[in-house]
């Protein structure tokens, strides 16, 4: 397994994303209220730039006319077809066996450090 750096920490503040080059693979790099992600950009539908896509939140299962808010700035959704991905989890939100690739990520001495 091969460690790459991608930046300071606090140049990646909570909410921020970063889309680099790793070993000639686009992975987007995300800062989710202080936890670090990695994710392959490619969706699994149709291969897409999932990580450019908008980050948001999501509405929960509830009862009817109920609606509750959830999963806010947890939520990527692909600028191509819509397909929406749980960032921490990189599982499909309609279908949990369809998960993009993920990559360990660690804060080493303060820098962002992505394991492929």
């Amino acid at each position: 397994m091969a460690r790459h750096l991608v930046c300071r920490a606090s140049d990646l503040p909570p909410g921020t994303r970063r889309i680099v080059t790793l070993a000639g693979r686009s992975i987007g790099v995300f800062n989710v209220k202080g936890e670090f992600y990695a994710l392959r950009n490619a969706c699994v539908h149709n291969q897409g730039p999932v990580c450019v896509g908008r980050v948001s939140g999501t509405y929960l299962p509830s009862a009817p006319d109920e609606y509750r808010p959830g999963l806010e700035g947890r939520v990527l959704r692909c600028p191509w077809h819509g397909w929406e991905y749980d960032i921490t989890t990189a599982e499909s939100l309609i279908d949990p066996t369809q998960k993009l690739r993920s990559y360990p990520v660690t804060v080493d001495d303060g820098n962002v450090v992505v394991d492929l």
